[in-house]
């Protein structure tokens, strides 16, 4: 397996990460209240948390961005561009480490700017495969 596709398959656990980590926080699942809204349907779930909020959008976030980044680096694969595309996915892959964490915690400005790193880093894959 090429390192690109060791960075895809380490996005692929931090999506995920965020995926739970948005319903975990959103549902509040460490108290008794929250697992069992965690475990319903979820058709009446109370209002989210500022907390909650932040981390189901850092996750919907993290799939859109997901989605694009799996197109550029499994497109460089077939290409044989994985050595041009490589330093794009590793700028994306830490800037979307750091983003969780500052989104969750609401640092607005520099969760923009670390947003834009990481759509640099795609900018980057995209002009590899050109």
């Amino acid at each position: 397996m090429t390192t690109l596709l060791q960075i895809v398959a380490y996005t692929t656990v931090l999506t995920w990460v965020s995926i739970v980590a948005g319903a975990a926080l959103r549902n509040r699942e460490w108290t008794l209240e929250g697992m069992k809204d965690g475990l319903s349907n979820r058709d009446h779930l109370p209002e989210a948390t500022p907390l909650g909020g932040r981390a189901v959008r850092a996750a919907a976030n993290t799939i859109e961005g997901f989605v694009l980044f799996v197109a550029l680096a499994l497109t460089a694969n077939a290409a044989g561009r994985d050595a041009e595309a490589l330093l794009g996915a590793q700028i994306f892959f830490w800037a979307r480490v750091a983003y969780l964490p500052v989104y969750w915690a609401g640092i607005t400005v520099v969760r923009s700017l670390v947003w834009g790193v990481s759509i640099a880093g795609l900018a980057m894959m995209l002009f590899a495969i050109l």
